[in-house]
């Protein structure tokens, strides 16, 4: 059975440490629930559309029943943070009172070796996330940069602000909804599977993902993150989040290019 959206507000109480990883400084940070997380800030140099991108992957992700950690839109109040020595982080914390998104942090997680943790990956699995890269247009999961944790025996997809790079470029989108996705051929999950498997994960996905639930997840974007979009102004927060429903929703309907690329990508590794 597929999940349904379940974005969860917070409030960030103590900054715990700075993950340097990625050049957007997250940081582990507690919460008003028990369990760390990790967030993404807004004041860091991708702003909110990558925020936006990170809430309407995982959540998709979620409704599809994908192993993402748990999301949260996690509210930062004015001086959190204070005691980090960084002026770069203090910046970014000074940019980012108000609302950031997090994943549940996994202790013990570590990065996916697609070399070393081929036994951690079954081709329904990877069929599956390779689809889910290809609709969302996410090209950082790469054998460079799997953006895959292992943990507790199972895959973690983490990292999607990347994806749905559409929105950095308003202006002509709904001619680009089913622009080519030749990155496809890059995704690290694409030597576990094959075309009959993304074939059958895209029809069972592809279903699963109903207007209501495109709208619902689109409707949890904070009001803060649509703001300042010139494309937008004077037409109101509600085209802008149309847009984006629209894009995801014209992604869905037959006959899906970026699933036959997906598809044709897989079937080029035999040859």
């Amino acid at each position: 059975m597929m999940a349904e959206p379940r974005v969860k507000q917070l409030q960030g109480l103590r900054y715990v440490v700075p993950l340097r990883e990625g050049g957007s400084l997250p940081a582990v940070v507690e919460t008003d629930e028990p369990g760390p997380y990790v967030v993404k800030f807004r004041g860091a140099g991708q702003g909110a559309k990558a925020l936006i991108a990170e809430l309407l992957a995982a959540e998709i992700a979620a409704a599809l029943a994908l192993p993402v950690p748990a999301c949260a839109i996690v509210e930062l109040g004015d001086g959190f943070g204070q005691a980090e020595p960084d002026p770069e982080i203090q910046d970014i914390l000074r940019g980012s009172v108000g609302e950031n998104f997090g994943l549940a942090f996994l202790p013990g997680g570590v990065v996916f070796d697609p070399v070393a943790d081929r036994a951690a990956v079954a081709p329904d699995l990877a069929a599956a996330i390779v689809w889910f890269d290809a609709y969302i247009t996410n090209i950082d999961r790469t054998p460079r940069n799997t953006n895959l944790l292992l943990w507790e025996g199972g895959l973690h997809l983490i990292d999607h602000g990347a994806s749905l790079y559409f929105q950095h470029r308003w202006e002509g989108y709904e001619d680009r909804i089913h622009a080519p996705f030749p990155q496809i051929k890059e995704h690290v999950l694409l030597p576990f599977t094959g075309g009959p498997a993304i074939a059958a994960a895209g029809a069972r996905l592809g279903a699963a993902l109903t207007a209501g639930i495109i709208r619902r997840i689109v409707a949890a974007i904070p009001d803060a993150w649509l703001a300042d979009e010139p494309y937008f102004a004077g037409r109101g927060l509600a085209a802008h989040r149309d847009a984006y429903a629209g894009f995801l929703l014209a992604r869905l309907e037959a006959p899906r290019p970026f699933e036959r690329e997906a598809i044709d990508a897989a079937g080029a590794r035999l040859v």
